[in-house]
């Protein structure tokens, strides 16, 4: 059993081609996600970086990571500000 992950920021939407054409090559976000998917979490301690073979999917912790250091450089430290943040913010989709 897997991971759940985020949405594919390659997914077809109506304008654009994807919904990473409405990121700015300088955006921060790009940053974060290109240094966290190169971080090896099992040596870093994060002790749920390989799943369970029984229960629900939890969320990938390199997901979890970038959302949190994104929210740490916005200054938007609530868990729930976080979550809405997720379902109206593009950078977060």
């Amino acid at each position: 059993m897997g991971y759940i992950y985020g949405e594919n920021r390659n997914q077809l939407v109506l304008f654009p081609e994807s919904m990473d054409d409405y990121i700015t090559a300088e955006n921060p976000v790009r940053v974060i996600d290109a240094f966290v998917n190169n971080l090896d979490l099992i040596s870093l301690g994060f002790t749920k970086s390989i799943p369970a073979k029984e229960g629900r999917p939890p969320y990938s912790p390199a997901d979890l990571l970038k959302l949190y250091i994104y929210g740490y450089f916005n200054k938007t430290r609530s868990s729930r500000r976080l979550k809405t943040e997720c379902g109206r913010n593009l950078e977060l989709m």
